[in-house]
């Protein structure tokens, strides 16, 4: 089973993260955390990698439902988005599939809530190259 959603957008980095971040809004997701991966390599073992940002969403009722089904699903949480320059014209956008919450618990519960999840998190990821 693969663990991602993604699509490749052809777009530079920069317009393509703010992108990201409409695209979450729009299906009710905020964003929570924001790790520049690409600014803390390079500061902390002056390492350099392509552009990239792992953002974290959320959407508080599907959190909610989450943590109501499973009390430990908090170590899952929040859907990853992880925004990554390609090359200078190309950005890969890619999110946690939100069934890996069902496959890792076994817990059948949380079923309609990755659904969800997973269907909103699809159309963000289709609105960057609609």
């Amino acid at each position: 089973m693969s663990y991602a959603l993604s699509t490749t957008v052809n777009q530079p980095f920069a317009p393509t993260l703010e992108a990201t971040r409409s695209a979450l809004a729009d299906q009710g997701f905020g964003v929570l955390t924001e790790i520049d991966l690409a600014a803390t390599l390079k500061a902390k073992l002056d390492a350099d990698i392509p552009a990239q940002v792992i953002l974290g969403a959320c959407r508080p009722p599907l959190a909610y439902a989450a943590v109501q089904a499973e009390p430990s699903i908090g170590l899952l949480l929040p859907c990853n988005v992880v925004v990554r320059a390609v090359d200078d014209t190309t950005t890969l956008v890619e999110a946690m599939d939100p069934k890996v919450m069902v496959t890792m618990t076994r817990n059948e519960n949380l079923t309609d809530v990755a659904a969800d999840a997973r269907e909103r998190l699809t159309a963000a990821l289709a609105a960057l190259t609609a």
